[in-house]
């Protein structure tokens, strides 16, 4: 053990979650700093070992000879560790913690609750709403639900359903509606942050007419739902968000021609760890209720053709 002595654990951990991610950036975003500060964590740990374990290159750093087997034998040691200290980290099976989006918890999660503890009694919710993206390995996070293409490193993602948008308003707004080309007379609420705007919408629903006009601009994606439902203007709207409020009357959606973003809803958990029941439970209930939310959708169309595509590529993360 006195080898440990040479290095620090900090520059190890660096070379270690670079060489296995990459890049700088990959490993800084994995470990909570900036580049900078991981990049000075892998010299040190050079000049300790006295070795250099990566070759600065125009790409960014490659393994040397020696830092090729350095890395392997360096990551089995850190998969141990990791596993020590799950081993320490005694979970209470009556508690299950989530890490969801806010918009996520409050349109979509809080509503259906009340059944998800009538099928599990034995279970409690501990719900963690942030957009932040959460460290399921490190944290007490038992399973997040994500937006996004599903390739975040380090974790495992299993896929749930796929993002689509569609036009949402309230139905005093939705009456005097008799094409899409209609909508351009009303006023568009607008989320700044969401990727996808109505020229794509238009676009890949093959409708060759004017975008509605922004009259409202927000930076979250809630307060757009409350200021459609409240009949300041027409939303592009998606599932997950608009399901209760459409379910209630209280939204309608009146050409419900479905565009696939292409981003899905994602379960991320830890890589490698076994799940437990309580996870698996609610991961089942999860995809039950998606089905019957999906179900609604059909009843909101009245005929409408299916989801449409996204062109190739896609659409940037969301986290």
């Amino acid at each position: 053990m006195k080898n440990l002595n040479l290095v620090h654990l900090n520059g190890l951990r660096a070379v270690e979650a670079v060489g296995r991610l990459g890049s700088l950036q990959a490993a800084a975003e994995e470990l909570g700093v900036s580049p900078g500060a991981v990049s000075q964590h892998v010299i040190k740990a050079e000049a300790q070992l006295g070795r250099a374990v990566f070759e600065r290159v125009s790409r960014g750093l490659v393994p040397t000879e020696f830092g090729v087997q350095f890395l392997v034998r360096l990551g089995e040691g850190f998969r141990t560790l990791s596993e020590a200290v799950a081993t320490a980290r005694l979970r209470d099976e009556t508690v299950l913690t989530i890490s969801v989006a806010p918009v996520f918890a409050s349109r979509w999660l809080i509503h259906r609750i009340a059944k998800f503890s009538a099928l599990h009694p034995e279970i409690s919710l501990r719900i963690e709403a942030t957009t932040e993206r959460v460290d399921v390995g490190a944290s007490d996070v038992d399973v997040a639900i994500r937006v996004g293409p599903g390739t975040w490193p380090g974790v495992r993602a299993e896929y749930l359903m796929p993002q689509e948008m569609f036009p949402v308003c309230a139905p005093a707004l939705a009456a005097g509606l008799r094409s899409p080309a209609d909508l351009a007379r009303l006023p568009a609420v607008v989320d700044v942050n969401e990727a996808f705007t109505w020229e794509r919408w238009l676009a890949a629903a093959g409708l060759d007419v004017p975008a509605p006009k922004a009259r409202h601009l927000f930076s979250d994606a809630s307060l757009c739902l409350d200021a459609a439902i409240a009949g300041q203007g027409v939303l592009l709207g998606w599932p997950v968000l608009a399901s209760w409020a459409l379910d209630a009357g209280r939204l309608v959606a009146p050409f419900p021609i479905r565009v696939a973003t292409g981003m899905g809803y994602y379960f991320v958990t830890a890589f490698g760890e076994r799940e437990p029941k309580k996870v698996v439970a609610f991961k089942t209930w999860v995809r039950d209720e998606m089905r019957e939310s999906m179900a609604s959708i059909e009843g909101w169309r009245q005929g409408a053709p299916e989801a449409i595509p996204v062109p190739a590529g896609g659409l940037p993360s969301s986290p």
